[in-house]
């Protein structure tokens, strides 16, 4: 039986005094999620961990590490994912200050802390039993946690052999090298090359083997139980855990047997504009000297640009755009007109027609050595550079060109059009596409192109993300 229940209005929480001097141990329970919620966002949210760059998997405690140290801008502090299953993980410490948010499984959580100084422990391994305080954090539950370094700790489900995941957690280390006493791994620190196995000390071999004589569930140790909507030890709050867990079960199931899936949106303030006429010059105004049906020429104008790379360095990233940087809506008009042209034998791609030709297999010519093109041309002073894509079919040939131009008033990247109809159906084809292509196809697609190239401009080496508008 819990000796004092205490109500509260405000959020439930605990303070346990530190026996060495240091900082307390503080849990604070924030809100409750929907019954299975935990186990469904540990599903999801652990997904997304394992396939992060930095995902590192040890100690029973598989994390990621998002923002490391900025030493650059004299930043020290670093935060984490991490992420403990239902098998818990072992007693550990680490020298720097922890802050951690977390979202309990649907089993609840068990927060196990012992502050008992190095002494004391060396002295007597089974001292460190009377100095441990258990947190009980309750099923789906938010809630947020903070303590200084050296504080040793580890985190178990509520009751022995459950199946829900303890929790999945955010943690910032407020200064990595806070404590830190060995040169090498402060070096390493410094460098941002540091990760939570490389900063977790373990108990030392005698504590753990007190602890491994007999289930920890067994042993008597001071216990605080947080609840938000049921005191505990009460039949209502039994009832929703039991509730919470079946459902808990379901839920994380389904979760899991999702890919993960996530996306990154950059949206920039240039838009693309159409100019009145394909500019002397162009490689596209040499196209179809005999007639055509159809032209146009989108510009988007970057004012001042701030890179240092070579036009033909930008124009490989704006084809490579077109490519990774699809919009969807042209993915979905693309796939509606390969299945209405299928019976008619006319040739069908995913990309859409100005630059479908990039796809293609013909590798008789490249630009940058990857990338299909009928022709290039590079300016004397190498600030102009363009390409020509194209292809024909039964209906129609198009021709369409793709440049990069630095000039006095900033960089300049253009894509234009020329369509030459071969019959009537190529007639009558253009006359329902060309309203579409010309005020939303063309531009979207260009800003697009160009939205990856800025992306790419912008990332840090090695690791160059995909931008998708």
């Amino acid at each position: 039986m819990h000796a004092l229940i205490q109500p509260t209005r405000g959020f439930p929480m605990v303070r346990i005094p530190s026996r060495n001097g240091g900082q307390p141990v503080e849990v604070c329970l924030v809100a409750q999620l929907s019954p299975g919620g935990g186990d469904q966002l540990f599903a999801g949210a652990s997904g997304h961990q394992r396939g992060h760059a930095s995902f590192v998997d040890a100690l029973d405690e598989p994390s990621a590490k998002l923002f490391g140290v900025d030493a650059e801008h004299d930043d020290r502090s670093s935060v984490y994912s991490f992420a403990v299953d239902a098998g818990g993980h072992p007693f550990h410490r680490h020298a720097g200050h922890r802050v951690f948010t977390a979202v309990s499984g649907s089993g609840g959580a068990q927060l196990r802390f012992s502050t008992i100084d190095d002494d004391a422990l060396q002295r007597d391994p089974q001292a460190f039993l009377d100095a441990l305080h258990v947190v009980d954090v309750p099923p789906d539950s938010l809630f947020t946690v903070r303590f200084g370094g050296g504080t040793w700790h580890q985190f178990a489900p509520r009751r022995a052999g459950s199946p829900h995941p303890v929790f999945f957690a955010l943690s910032c280390h407020t200064n990595e090298l806070g404590g830190i006493r060995d040169p090498a791994l402060a070096d390493t620190i410094r460098r941002d090359g540091a990760d939570i196995p490389t900063l977790t000390e373990l108990l030392p071999p005698a504590v753990q083997q007190v602890l491994a004589a007999q289930p920890f569930h067994h042993l008597r140790v001071a216990t605080t139980t947080l609840s938000l909507h049921a005191a505990p030890d009460t039949v209502a709050l039994r009832a929703c855990a039991h509730i919470r867990a079946r459902v808990g079960r379901l839920r994380r199931r389904l979760a899991a047997a999702r890919a993960p899936a996530g996306f990154i949106g950059r949206r920039y303030r240039h838009a693309a504009v159409e100019l009145a006429a394909v500019p002397e010059g162009s490689l596209l105004s040499e196209q179809f000297d005999a007639g055509f049906h159809h032209q146009d020429m989108f510009a988007l104008t970057l004012p001042h640009p701030q890179t240092g790379s070579s036009a033909q360095a930008l124009l490989a990233d704006v084809l490579e755009g077109f490519l990774a940087n699809r919009p969807l809506g042209v993915s979905w008009l693309m796939r509606l007109r390969n299945v209405l042209v299928r019976p008619l034998r006319l040739r069908r791609s995913p990309l859409g027609c100005p630059v479908s030709s990039l796809l293609s297999d013909d590798r008789s010519r490249l630009f940058a050595g990857r990338y299909p093109v009928l022709d290039q041309r590079v300016s004397d002073d190498r600030r102009h550079v363009e390409v020509l894509l194209g292809a024909d079919d039964r209906h129609l040939a198009f021709r369409a060109c793709v440049g990069v131009e630095y000039s006095g008033d900033g960089l300049r990247i253009t894509l234009g059009t020329r369509v030459r109809c071969r019959n009537a159906f190529g007639r009558a084809y253009m006359a329902v596409i060309e309203h579409t292509h010309r005020r939303y196809i063309a531009p979207t697609m260009l800003e697009m192109a160009v939205a990856h190239a800025l992306q790419q401009r912008d990332a840090p080496a090695p690791a160059r993300a995909v931008a998708v508008a």
